[in-house]
């Protein structure tokens, strides 16, 4: 193939990787690529080939990143007003659409065009410094994927304390399952609780505080105050929340 002689030649690099999407919905991720980077998808539909191109076909990007399970396209070379009409064109696609999955999949589409991608540089004083500092960005990367993918709650434990309302009957619930409930229940405290032992305050009387509050409503470690997690910008990803409680209830069974 065409890309197997250019490597051995050496005419410039290249790497190939797996086009995403099957179908009619590849052919569509392919022309976002291309608008994206200000090509030309190759393809026979519209006359062109391999063997045929050249480099003003070709998109640009500032750089691009590519690993065993995705390529990353940084700052692509596209006319912004092209890239904006193919959002556009998306969006009338979404509200168009009956199907969950076809929306579903127009979204994942729609933001990998809209949502740009951002490079975080990371320095320190000392390697040991440096790499305590890149595996708290690489959490923080995580926490706003996940943030992104189910939302957010209230943060500080809040959010658990206060689901363990809805357990206060014990699902009506008998014998050792009742017993179950009972135990999530009790454990739904324990994160608070720790963190108000950490920031110098009795456990149990800020859990009963917070548990007679506001929905949302919870201590500020920081600050000792008791305020709405949400606007003070104190909250974790649901999915980090929702993870943690599964996979501890996993554990213990």
């Amino acid at each position: 193939s065409p890309l197997v002689v250019n490597k051995i030649r050496g005419t410039f690099k290249s790497v190939a990787v797996k086009a995403p999407g099957f179908g009619d919905r590849r052919k569509a991720m392919l022309q976002d690529l291309a608008i994206l980077t200000g090509g030309q998808v190759i393809s026979e539909e519209v006359g062109l080939s391999l063997e045929t191109a050249d480099l003003a076909l070709l998109g640009q990007a500032r750089k691009v990143v590519i690993t065993k399970d995705e390529t990353t396209i940084v700052e692509g070379a596209g006319e912004q007003a092209q890239i904006d009409g193919r959002v556009k064109q998306i969006r009338a696609e979404i509200e168009n659409s009956d199907s969950d999955y076809d929306r579903e999949k127009l979204q994942e589409r729609l933001a990998k065009l809209a949502g740009g991608v951002a490079v975080i540089k990371v320095g320190a004083a000392t390697e040991v410094e440096l790499k305590e500092q890149k595996l708290r960005i690489e959490d923080a990367v995580r926490n706003a994927k996940a943030a992104v993918e189910e939302g957010i709650v209230a943060g500080g434990g809040v959010a658990l304390l206060q689901a363990a309302k809805e357990l206060e009957d014990d699902l009506g619930l008998e014998g050792d399952e009742a017993t179950g409930v009972k135990i999530v229940r009790e454990s739904l405290s324990a994160p608070l609780k720790q963190i108000a032992f950490n920031a110098g305050l009795e456990p149990g009387v800020v859990a009963d505080k917070v548990a007679h509050l506001e929905l949302g409503h919870g201590l500020n470690a920081a600050t000792g105050e008791y305020v709405d997690m949400m606007a003070a910008g104190i909250n974790d990803p649901a999915k980090v929340t929702r993870s943690a409680l599964q996979n501890a209830a996993s554990i213990a069974g």
